[in-house]
C-alpha cells in the first residue's frame, strides 16, 4: 500500500467503510456506481491499494477509508503481456498457478499467488499455449475442443495447465460455485451493527 494510505489509516482508524460504490468488471475495469473510471492516476492509485481481508472481501484502501468492491466475477483479471507472461489487472506478474477451472460458459479461472483470477477472454487463444494433454504435449484442435466441451458439461478431462514450472489439472466448475469454492465474497456487505456509507 502507499505510504500516505498507511499513515492515514494510523491517524484515523475508525472511518466507516463504504459498500456498493466501487465495482470491478470481467475485463479488469473499475466502475463507480456503474460508470467506468477513465482517469489513469485514479486507476493506478486504486490498484496499488487493492487488497483483501480474511473473510474474502476485496477492497480499495482509500486513505483511512476501506471501500469494498463488488465483483462481476473474480477479484483479479489476468492478461497475457508481450512476453506471454500472465499479469494481473493490477500489474502484478503471476509466477504460479495453483489450480485451474473452466466453467459452463467457457470462462477460465485460475488460483494464483495474488488471488483468484479470470483469464481475460481476449487472451484465451494466447493462453492456450499453456494447455497440455495427458502426455504433456499441446493437444490437437479437435481433442482440445472435445475436452473443453466435456468440462463445460461438468465432466473431467485430461487437460492440464502448465505454467511457472508446474502443471495443474484443468477441472470443471459451475460459475455459481466459484466464490465459495475459491474463497471470496463477490458482494461484500456490512453487518447490521456497522454504519453504512454509500
Amino acid at each position: 500500500m502507499d505510504e500516505v494510505v498507511l499513515s492515514a489509516m494510523a491517524k484515523w482508524p475508525t472511518v466507516p467503510a463504504v459498500y456498493g460504490w466501487l465495482s470491478l468488471n470481467r475485463r479488469g475495469q473499475w466502475l463507480i456506481k456503474g460508470e467506468r473510471i477513465e482517469n489513469p492516476g485514479m486507476i493506478a492509485f486504486i490498484q496499488r491499494n487493492y487488497e483483501h481481508d480474511n473473510k474474502g472481501y476485496w477492497f480499495f484502501q482509500n486513505g483511512p477509508q476501506r471501500v469494498f468492491v463488488d465483483l462481476e466475477y473474480t477479484p483479479l483479471i489476468v492478461h497475457m503481456n508481450e512476453c506471454t507472461t500472465l499479469v494481473t489487472h493490477t500489474d502484478r506478474r503471476v509466477r504460479h498457478v495453483y489450480h485451474a477451472w473452466l466453467d459452463e460458459n467457457g470462462v477460465l479461472i485460475i488460483a494464483t499467488e495474488h488471488g483468484p483470477a479470470v483469464v481475460d477472454d481476449r487472451d484465451i487463444e494466447a493462453f492456450s499455449a499453456y494447455i497440455t494433454g495427458p502426455n504433456g504435449q499441446r493437444p490437437g484442435e479437435d481433442e482440445l475442443l472435445a475436452a473443453i466441451e466435456r468440462l463445460q458439461l461438468g465432466e473431467k478431462s485430461d487437460l492440464n495447465i502448465r505454467y511457472g514450472g508446474n502443471s495443474v489439472p484443468l477441472q470443471p466448475i459451475r460459475s455459481r460455485e466459484v466464490p465459495t469454492h475459491v474463497g471470496f465474497n463477490p458482494r461484500p456487505r456490512p453487518s447490521k451493527q456497522k454504519s453504512v456509507c454509500a
